[in-house]
């Protein structure tokens, strides 16, 4: 009788994943495809054969996180494949570092996964197990990324983008659809829809229509938004849809609707960048911030309760002083729900790099201490008008018991309303939750208290 032979073990890969929610979904697609190929996943360095580091590369400050980031897992580990936007400076990566294995570029998934077959090779055969595994998330289980296209058509002139993940590349809405399904079969009870320019969705494919459920439906950012609210999760209730990097184009006004039929949760992630004319056009973005004031009194008549988040970038060259009161009186005026600003830098490749006038560093800081404290007052304002009011918030994580100096037992709950995003925006706390309690669930809150950025309750009932 012959003995069996033992399998051996499966080789382990290691991630890290910097920069924004569409480097995680790289991430994501890239343990997927390894996985499906035999290989296992590893949580530490110490464990790992080798080690991916999914580098940002869109801003210098990100540019040295990544190369701190390769230097440690050289440290720890010493077999490293990068990849991701930085992978474009292959040479700036390997001057720094030269112990690394492989340099692959942003989304280039097959060349990352050869890296991976030729530093590390799998150890076990195929047809190990012909068992179907589900993706791997790199988010909590209850919400999840969805990205509908690649690159971006845009020329702006402090972003190198196009460069690093090229023109617009649009996916074909039936995969979407089918992508969004298989999330929210698994659980997923929010689904953030991103890209470089989610508005542009299907423009570089004409639009075209497929079909999906016995009906066309075409590669357009109201039809895609429809469908997504037609999904529903195991009990019947529709999953949270959120959209973000949304371009204000005329045709996203078809959207306040749907929000306001509840088919999406009322948020917009709208990078506005700027008001100043003389600045946007600088920047070489639309100069039109009188009209996007107009469209969202429009948009709040037609769904009061929409979110608007966006962010800002200050200390721009050119921007001048009048510019700046400029920007912070239309922020007055256009009451942001959420704002996010930065200073701005000057990015390797970036057409902003050649334009005269810079803004001293001071000026920024400056500048910047101002923008925040507007948007700090409004937010506080905004959060103050939301106590005593009952709003549905997703659970992100539930404390552990806690007993107080009377023996009195309680535990405590963080989640997010439909007004904020994971991890960009605020939260909601909650107090004397259930036990029951799981993160994932989606329970109506009564809210009791507010401060510049969160809320604080407890659930109704």
């Amino acid at each position: 009788m012959n003995t069996p032979t033992a399998l051996p073990d499966a080789k382990r890969v290691g991630m890290v994943s910097l920069g924004c929610p569409k480097a995680l979904v790289d991430s994501e697609r890239i343990l997927t495809r390894l996985r499906a190929d035999g290989y296992a996943m590893s949580p530490d360095y110490s464990g790992a054969d080798v080690v991916l580091v999914n580098t940002c590369g869109f801003l210098d400050s990100a540019k040295e996180e990544s190369l701190a980031a390769i230097g440690e897992a050289i440290a720890e580990n010493g077999r490293v494949i990068v990849t991701g936007c930085m992978g474009e400076e292959a040479d700036a990566i390997r001057a720094a570092h030269p112990q690394v294995l492989a340099v692959t570029g942003a989304h280039q998934y097959e060349q990352v996964v050869e890296a991976v077959h030729t530093h590390a090779p799998p150890s076990q055969g195929p047809f190990v197990d012909l068992i179907p595994q589900p993706d791997i998330k790199l988010t909590p289980r209850h919400y999840g990324y969805l990205k509908i296209s690649e690159g971006c058509n845009h020329s702006c002139a402090f972003c190198i983008i196009p460069q690093l993940r090229g023109k617009l590349a649009s996916r074909r809405i039936d995969a979407v659809l089918r992508e969004a399904e298989k999330l929210v079969a698994a659980g997923t009870k929010e689904l953030l829809v991103i890209s470089q320019d989610t508005s542009a969705y299907g423009v570089d494919t004409r639009h075209e229509a497929r079909e999906w459920k016995g009906r066309e439906v075409r590669a357009h950012m109201t039809d895609l938004a429809r469908e997504l609210g037609q999904l529903r999760n195991a009990d019947g209730a529709p999953p949270w849809v959120r959209l973000h990097y949304v371009y204000p184009y005329p045709h996203v006004d078809q959207v306040i609707p749907l929000m306001a039929e509840g088919l999406l949760i009322p948020y917009l992630d709208i990078p506005f960048q700027h008001a100043a004319p003389s600045v946007l056009k600088r920047m070489k973005r639309p100069a039109n911030e009188a009209k996007v004031l107009a469209r969202l009194k429009s948009w709040r008549d037609i769904c009061p309760e929409i979110a608007i988040r966006s962010s800002f970038v200050v200390g721009f060259p050119g921007e001048t002083e009048e510019d700046f009161e400029y920007l912070l009186d239309w922020l007055e005026e256009a009451q942001l729900d959420r704002v996010g600003a930065f200073r701005f830098e000057p990015v390797e490749g970036a057409a902003a790099n050649d334009l005269s006038d810079p803004v001293p560093e001071a000026v920024k800081e400056e500048r910047y201490a101002r923008l925040m404290e507007v948007t700090e007052r409004i937010s506080t304002a905004k959060l103050s008008a939301k106590v005593g009011r009952t709003l549905p918030v997703i659970i992100d994580e539930v404390g552990e018991p806690e007993a107080d100096d009377w023996g009195d037992v309680s535990i405590g709950a963080t989640g997010r309303s439909e007004a904020d995003a994971p991890e960009i925006d605020g939260a909601v706390h909650l107090r004397d939750v259930p036990a029951s309690l799981a993160p994932g669930d989606i329970v109506d809150v009564r809210v009791e208290d507010a401060d510049a950025h969160d809320l604080f309750g407890v659930i109704a009932g």
